[in-house]
């Protein structure tokens, strides 16, 4: 395993700085942000090592004595919704919107190998040849990442997953084949059209005891009746369990609904000791729900 510190760099001018304003220095605390550390694993499942990124909550040093829950992020890379997502908890937890969670963001390298399912459709692996490792990719996330988030760092064993699009597709699958693996799921414009619909499809003879306690967030967007249908056909299965959500924001569209409904989203996975002040507004609209 190794540690990098994760930093946002603030660069600053040549220009010649006001009379009265501030000056910068060569000292190296003056120029950045730390917003976490990053981590690189072994994924032996994969044949491979992957990085993950990780932001305490505020006040987590000056408090020894607390623990806290995890938020787990697919697709958590830098350059990929890592700082999006840590930004979110941080605005949420200082309006009292939500709880704060350490944040462990999981970089995916081959989106379409890692997060998605197995298929037979000769086009896709045509198309996809390097498709279907979902289940090792879980693999690594049950036996790699969560061991070391837990020995690492004071976690109260309470976790959630977030994610959108084919990270959406993941959690949807994982809420369905593994479910135990969280405790609270939240899966953004999921892909639920790949592999022609086959996870919603199969949805509802998945869903049944083993789900019982483990809520789900769901979110989509209209963007026509070839993405909607599965959605439907997922959300009349989840009529079988309890403790889920289904939103429909209108408005929005693939590329606007994962800023959009964050906040939303990490308020249901996480939500604050008391309840959001109604005068900001702040509740979890579901178009459906159990």
């Amino acid at each position: 395993m190794r540690a990098a510190s994760l930093a946002l760099a603030l660069a600053f001018g040549a220009a010649a700085p006001a009379a009265a304003g501030p000056t910068a220095t060569s000292d190296p605390s003056s120029m950045s942000i730390v917003l976490g550390r990053s981590y690189t694993l072994p994924a032996p499942s994969l044949g491979d090592q992957r990085t993950i990124n990780v932001a305490l909550p505020a006040g987590y040093d000056q408090h020894p004595e607390r623990r806290y829950p995890v938020l787990y992020l697919i697709d958590g890379g830098v350059d990929q919704d890592f700082v999006h997502i840590v930004g979110t908890v941080k605005l949420g937890a200082i309006w009292g919107r939500n709880a704060e969670p350490i944040v462990v963001g999981i970089a995916s390298k081959d989106r379409r190998r890692e997060l998605v399912g197995r298929t037979a459709d000769p086009k896709l692996v045509a198309r996809y040849p390097t498709a279907g490792d979902s289940a090792k990719f879980r693999e690594f996330v049950r036996d790699q990442v969560k061991p070391f988030v837990a020995a690492h760092f004071r976690t109260d064993g309470y976790s959630g997953v977030i994610g959108e699009s084919l990270a959406g597709l993941f959690i949807a699958e994982t809420w369905l084949r593994e479910p135990s693996l969280f405790d609270t799921y939240a899966a953004i414009s999921p892909s639920l059209w790949w592999d022609n619909g086959a996870l919603s499809n199969a949805a509802a003879t998945l869903v049944g005891p083993a789900q019982q306690g483990k809520r789900l967030y769901l979110a989509s967007e209209d963007e026509g009746a070839q993405y909607q249908a599965p959605i439907n056909r997922f959300v009349a299965a989840l009529g079988k369990a309890a403790g889920w959500c289904y939103a429909k924001p209108a408005n929005v569209t693939h590329a606007t609904i994962y800023h959009t409904m964050a906040p939303v989203a990490i308020q249901f996975l996480f939500p604050p000791a008391q309840a959001p002040d109604p005068q900001f507004g702040f509740e979890v609209p579901c178009s459906r729900k159990s």
